[in-house]
């Protein structure tokens, strides 16, 4: 089974077209479920209507622990997949790419994930959408230094669009906070010998609602001093090869 992990915050205007697309993407018997930090905006009830008909969406209302990597390795426990994905939930990563990211697994690659650094990838630059221009040139400058710092072969160290065998993720858990957890587990996995592909995708803009990363530069800043650090620890760590 696939099982698509959906983390959300406010997330209200965009969750269930995106499920639909999910499931019209990947065949209604896969799995999605979607994680939910109690959004004040309702996010969790419009997902938990829509559940009642759907046997294969499955809702995490957390009331007590907050953040993306939580959410996200709290889905990983909770998978009845052996292949799961993720993915923002503002229609940034298209979820018409995700059979691309599975045929890529079912290949023999442990790992998949939607890249806007290598050859067909990019970004969608809409004029005056703050998510837009700060985050891809902020995405652009630390992907050229994490790639100088740790592997010059993969391209998109910021990506979290990810489809990769369960087991390697139980192998390698997510650590972090935010967004940083990505450099993390893709610099891991490539060292302790998993197989890890990129494809390309284009990056669009937020379909609706506010962006997480930040609302102005002193937000990116104070998330990408966070993904250095991650970075030159990562240089200096020593990291097993799986046995």
């Amino acid at each position: 089974m696939i099982t698509t992990l959906l983390p959300t915050y406010n997330e209200k205007d965009n969750i269930i077209p995106l499920i639909e697309d999910i499931f019209r993407a990947v065949g209604l018997d896969s799995e999605i479920i979607v994680v939910d930090d109690d959004s004040p905006d309702g996010t969790w009830k419009e997902v938990e209507k829509l559940a009642r008909s759907v046997p294969n969406l499955r809702l995490l209302r957390r009331i007590e622990e907050k953040g993306l990597v939580s959410a996200l390795q709290e889905g990983i426990s909770a998978s009845r997949g052996d292949t799961i994905v993720w993915m923002d939930c503002d229609f940034s990563m298209p979820p018409s790419k995700i059979p691309d990211l599975l045929a890529e697994i079912d290949a023999g690659f442990d790992m998949a994930v939607g890249s806007r650094f290598v050859e067909g990838g990019g970004v969608e630059i809409v004029t005056g959408s703050q998510d837009s221009i700060i985050s891809f040139l902020m995405s652009l400058f630390l992907n050229k230094f994490i790639r100088t710092v740790l592997i010059s072969d993969f391209k998109d160290y910021t990506s979290g669009f990810v489809a990769a065998r369960k087991a390697v993720l139980l192998d390698t858990p997510l650590r972090g906070d935010y967004g940083e957890y990505f450099i993390d587990l893709a610099y891991r996995a490539i060292k302790r010998g998993y197989r890890v592909k990129e494809i390309p995708y284009l990056c669009a803009a937020r379909r609706r609602g506010q962006s997480k990363t930040g609302t102005n530069i002193f937000h990116y800043f104070q998330k990408g001093i966070k993904y250095i650090v991650v970075t030159l620890r990562l240089r200096f760590s020593k990291i097993r090869p799986r046995k």
